[in-house]
């Protein structure tokens, strides 16, 4: 007689073991593929377990064996370049045998409270996309559980760094707009924070090497941020700048969003660069020059880094610095006075 269960209640290992009238060792052991029980036996004890839909408990399993094999990742709600990095982290670590947990930074959650949660859920590892925190913290952070910083500079050498070169990248930004003969080139730059100050310190020595006088402006890390910007730049009594170079993408189609709603010629009357290359830098309608930081390099460089500290084979940290590349499309031209 099959056994009914109550609707709702995880099928457990006694129900496939009376199901089919065995002990829950032997039907551990099929279950497992182990040796010892005949084919006939788990011929039915797998149908069984199909039937009822059983499903092994993998969080008991794991804290048995005192591993929980879970990455932790913090990210930035709002980031879709963020998004991008989430989805080739976990394509990469299920080759590995792990799984992610993950944990957002959101208007009213902070990222260290982000963080606490993952080491909460007994994440083995932590990968951190462009976090905030100082070195100090980062480091305190990497002798409680594997650490990987990604996206970001880290003024310590004790922990693990997978990042681009943003002043190297900020710069071929700049050189792209000299080259085709800006010399009013301003930058919209980001939230206070590492990152931002590393592309805003690109930006001024590009633009010292060419002669050429800097022109920042406040902005943020989301389109709100460009909008902001643009909405400023039009009610200034100043021209416009023939170029501008932003913090990122976002900010970027922030700017050209006021620009279209205003009638500004975009690259006619003032040319527009972002960073990141995410999503919405691709699609046909913005097709804005930017520049990439590839994604499925710098999560495999990330997860190599965690694997090699998770199995031992490394004790020393590194940093990966990977160069940058500019994506020219659509929102860069010559200025009209050329």
């Amino acid at each position: 007689m099959r056994r009914v269960l109550n609707p709702g209640r995880r099928v457990r290992l006694d129900d496939v073991a009376a199901e089919v009238g065995l002990s829950t060792a032997s039907v551990s052991l099929v279950l497992r593929g182990a040796p010892g029980p005949s084919a006939a036996t788990r011929e039915r004890v797998l149908e069984a377990a199909e039937r009822l839909g059983y499903r092994p408990d993998r969080a008991a399993s794991l804290l048995a064996a005192h591993r929980s094999r879970l990455i932790g990742v913090l990210l930035e709600v709002r980031s879709t370049f963020h998004a991008e990095l989430v989805d080739d982290l976990h394509e990469t670590v299920e080759q590995h045998g792990y799984d992610l947990v993950l944990s957002t930074i959101t208007r009213s959650r902070s990222e260290r409270r982000a963080v606490e949660t993952l080491l909460d859920s007994r994440c083995e590892a932590l990968v951190l996309l462009g976090p905030d925190a100082p070195a100090e913290r980062l480091v305190e952070l990497d002798r409680q559980v594997p650490v990987v910083v990604v996206s970001r500079w880290v003024d310590s050498p004790d922990v693990d760094v997978v990042r681009f070169a943003d002043e190297e990248g900020v710069a071929q930004a700049v050189e792209h707009l000299t080259e085709l003969g800006h010399r009013d080139i301003a930058y919209l730059g980001g939230h206070p924070g590492v990152i931002a100050a590393e592309r805003q310190r690109g930006y001024r020595l590009a633009m010292d090497r060419a002669g050429l006088a800097a022109r920042t402006l406040p902005g943020g890390a989301d389109e709100a941020a460009g909008m902001s910007a643009a909405r400023e730049l039009l009610d200034s009594a100043e021209p416009l700048p023939t170029a501008l170079v932003a913090f990122n993408d976002r900010c970027a189609v922030g700017l050209l969003d006021v620009f279209v709603r205003n009638g500004v010629d975009v690259p006619g009357q003032v040319s527009v660069v972002g960073y990141d290359d995410d999503q919405l830098a691709r699609l046909a309608h913005v097709a804005l020059t930017t520049v990439a930081q590839d994604t499925a390099t710098l999560t495999e460089h990330a997860i190599s880094l965690l694997m090699q500290r998770l199995d031992g084979s490394r004790t020393e940290h590194r940093e990966v610095v990977l160069p940058p590349a500019l994506v020219v499309r659509r929102t860069t031209a010559p200025p009209r006075e050329c």
